[in-house]
């Protein structure tokens, strides 16, 4: 046999090995995708459990802000050629960075405020020689969303604290001749301390504020930020810079070399909060497709879940109106007459029996509910009477709005004071009476500690717009579940049954129900239709 013979044999039974095995793993995959079940195909509205973004969410957030204090003066002299010892020409310092803030669309949340935790602006640059002043610090900008409420918790103004020290000290023991302060004065870098053994240091400079401080709001700040804001606000002012050696020229001492330091800066801290979470608000029971529904009204990647409680925190969708490129979806202002080209929705997370009882996931997310001007409350046609349903979760609305009001009730006795004109009630009036008892010059009333602010004013659940959305429509034996639903909102339109949340004043205006299959995406064209109807009026 030649050799060319075999070769080709070989060659021939690798193949023939190679489909047979190629043909049965192609015969076992076939019987597998026989036996397995058929899997739904993935969308969108129905995306796999892996499928999701995890949105960062915080409506509430402390935060401390400092401006930026000065740069020191600058001890410099005039070298030339033929001059020994020229004049003082050390530049003052730069004024430190401002803190400005800004209401703006687009933010939904607080949480990049709450990672940074303090926001201080640049310090000013030292002076130099040749006169030359320091360059001003550089500003911060803080946008927050609109509707953002900002409350001072406490501040620490060091000018404010140095006024009160002078004014406390007398005309003897004020500051004199030949006495010099190390946070205050800046020396000349060459010199030694026995050049300044008898040099007589003058009176320090009275203290000066930045020209931009009277623009600040006035202590103790309370802002309510309801609306765009098309300039940014001045929050705390840069500090003032130091002094150049200039500014000490006497007749005794021709060449200073001495100069001032900046003014240190003030540093505020405050609350913010979000009064206005949402144009409207997904409120409902756990697994009734509020994540779904938000998806298909929006580009909202929430997460997607056949179980409950797939969302643990408000998620936030914006639904376009108008994308400026045709014709908009609808045509609609708002209050000031500006165009309405958009507005947000939030899915918040659902309700359970007694969660005004601090039960499922807390009172902490019914407060989100509040923060919503428009309500939707999202009831699952196929998951048992879509109208005990809709009376359940109206009945923990209403619990809740009743404990809110009754914190509310007692926070306000609880701020009351009553004050009597020679009593002894006050612990700072016994504090003072026993260092005057022990002839106590140096005494000193503790000062008090940071209180939590009271809640902010928010409007009733109960007399917020509303509607209902029914979901999965599209299941077989939801249509008589549907009806009764319909006749049961029309009954409360008409005043002729009680609002379910045994509150007064409860809004009662035009109830309608909207059938959607939200995973389907069918039906959900009517929802911005009838919310900016709501939200318009």
């Amino acid at each position: 046999m030649s050799p060319g013979s075999s070769l080709l044999k070989l060659s021939v039974s690798v193949f023939v090995s190679q489909y047979t095995r190629d043909f049965a793993s192609l015969a076992s995959t076939s019987l597998e995708d026989a036996s397995a079940p058929e899997m739904p195909q993935s969308s969108r509205l129905n995306p796999p459990p892996d499928d999701y973004s995890r949105s960062i969410f915080a409506d509430k957030c402390t935060l401390t802000i400092a401006s930026g204090s000065g740069g020191h003066g600058c001890v410099s002299f005039l070298r030339e050629k033929y001059i020994a010892a020229g004049p003082a020409n050390g530049g003052d310092g730069g004024s430190g960075g401002n803190v400005y803030i800004q209401a703006v669309r687009g933010t939904t949340s607080l949480h990049k405020l709450a990672r940074r935790g303090k926001i201080r602006a640049s310090r000013g640059k030292n002076g130099q020689g040749k006169n030359k002043g320091g360059q001003r610090g550089e500003d911060v900008l803080i946008q927050v969303p609109v509707g953002t409420v900002v409350r001072e918790l406490s501040r620490r103004d060091p000018l404010a604290e140095e006024e009160e020290r002078i004014s406390g000290v007398s005309s003897i023991d004020g500051e004199t001749r030949g006495q010099w302060r190390r946070d205050k004065w800046v020396l000349y870098p060459s010199s030694i301390p026995s050049d300044y053994a008898t040099t007589e240091f003058p009176t320090l400079p009275r203290l000066r504020r930045s020209n931009l401080a009277s623009t600040q709001p006035d202590a103790p700040i309370h802002l309510d930020l309801s609306s765009p804001m098309e300039q940014p606000m001045l929050l705390a002012a840069g500090a003032v810079g130091g002094l150049g050696n200039p500014h000490f020229l006497t007749r005794h001492n021709p060449r200073p070399k001495f100069a001032t330091k900046g003014e240190m800066g003030l540093t505020i801290t405050l609350e913010l909060e979000l009064k206005l979470l949402a144009d409207v608000g997904f409120v409902g029971l756990p697994n009734a497709g509020k994540s779904t529904l938000l998806r298909a009204l929006s580009n909202s990647r929430a997460r997607v879940g056949n179980w409950e409680f797939t969302t643990l925190q408000p998620n936030v969708g914006t639904v376009v109106l108008d994308n400026h490129m045709g014709r908009p979806i609808l045509n609609a202002s708002r209050v000031t007459g500006e165009a309405r080209t958009q507005f947000t929705i939030a899915d918040i997370p659902g309700l359970v029996p007694d969660a005004h009882l601090d039960r499922g996931l807390g009172l902490g997310f019914l407060r989100h509910i509040e923060r919503a001007k428009v309500i939707a409350l999202v009831i699952d046609l196929s998951s048992g009477d879509a109208v005990s349903t809709l009376q359940s979760v109206w009945r923990e609305l209403g619990a809740f709005e009743r404990l809110r009001d009754m914190k509310t009730n007692s926070e306000t006795e609880s701020r009351i004071v009553e004050w009597k004109a020679f009593g002894r009630n006050t612990s700072a009036a016994t504090y003072h009476d026993k260092a005057m008892a022990t002839n106590d010059a140096n005494f000193m009333i503790p000062p008090s500690q940071m209180q939590a602010l009271p809640a902010l004013p928010l409007m009733p659940i109960s007399t917020k717009p509303w509607f209902v959305v029914a979901t999965k429509a599209d299941l077989t034996g939801t249509r008589e579940n549907f009806d009764r639903l319909k006749a049961y909102l029309e009954a409360l339109s008409s005043r002729a049954v009680p609002h379910p949340s045994d509150q007064r004043n409860a809004w009662s205006g035009n109830l309608t129900a909207i059938p959607v299959s939200a995973i389907q995406g069918e039906g959900v064209d009517r929802i911005p239709e009838w919310t900016v109807g709501l939200l318009d009026d």
